[in-house]
């Protein structure tokens, strides 16, 4: 079983093709250690996911990642740049995109104006230009128009542009917040269990669609994810925390294997799909 090393003497923290990296991450409520010490890398190209029971300090973590939490300790570096201290928009803009397990889409726009949404770090005009709309600004609309419909049917949405999002499909709700995430142009990607809500067919073509993600945007890509026949199918590797803590961290074999993981998590079988 593999567990992270600490950056050698002379290298830089993040370096060495890492998307991402973590060191020593600890975060406290008061009296409650929600996570502790926890060391954590995404190497560039790649699809790892964290797992872990319920209060397992996930969210906690991944919070964390993008900003919206500050560690009590540690530090977190994207691309080998520090962002431990930065606010979440900046984050965003520098590269890390996010969806949450609860959909926070805007209900009354349109899909094409929620992904539309996302590319305002990455425009030019202004204020100023956006008020005497400039040259400038009417081709920054248009290209934004035609890239936001090019995501819409790279995640398998069409036809909706003009649909206000909350009138969209559970199912194409959560695909519309995959393509408002690419529209940050991210180098790392999370996604907060995506595939709560889908039924195994719709879950079977989300790992083909991560996948798809992956090698055709150059994104690496971070999961929690709860359903572990989708875990071990879309995961080059996995990370386990309990209580806060990581347990184990490895190959989906490897995790799917290992006694700590079974007793706190898959459950006696350590089957696909025992997680509880």
């Amino acid at each position: 079983m593999s567990t992270a090393q600490p950056a050698a003497a002379g290298v830089a923290p993040g370096a060495g093709g890492l998307a991402l990296d973590s060191e020593l991450i600890t975060v406290r409520f008061g009296g409650l250690v929600a996570v502790r010490d926890v060391d954590f890398t995404i190497p560039e190209g790649s699809i790892v996911s964290l797992i872990g029971p319920n209060g397992a300090g996930k969210t906690t973590f991944f919070n964390v990642l993008t900003g919206l939490y500050k560690p009590t300790t540690g530090r977190v570096f994207l691309q080998g740049e520090e962002i431990t201290a930065l606010p979440p928009h900046i984050i965003a803009a520098k590269g890390m995109g996010r969806t949450f397990q609860n959909i926070r889409l805007f209900g009354l726009m349109t899909a094409e104006e929620n992904v539309m949404v996302a590319m305002h770090p990455h425009l030019r005009s202004g204020v100023f230009g956006t008020v005497i709309k400039s040259r400038r600004q009417r081709r920054e609309e248009r290209e934004g128009r035609e890239t936001a419909r090019e995501l819409l049917h790279f995640v398998g949405i069409r036809g909706v542009e003009g649909e206000y999002a909350r009138n969209l499909s559970y199912g194409d709700q959560r695909r519309l917040e995959v393509a408002r995430a690419l529209a940050l142009r991210p180098k790392v990607l999370l996604l907060d269990e995506p595939t709560a809500g889908m039924n195994p067919q719709e879950s079977a073509r989300f790992v083909d669609f991560v996948h798809r993600v992956r090698d055709e945007r150059g994104v690496s890509i971070l999961l929690i994810e709860h359903d572990m026949a989708v875990v071990m199918k879309v995961s080059e590797r996995v990370t386990v925390l309990d209580r806060g803590e990581k347990i184990a961290e490895g190959s989906p074999a490897e995790i799917k294997a290992d006694e700590r993981v079974i007793e706190a998590y898959l459950g006696k079988t350590g089957t696909e799909g025992s997680a509880r």
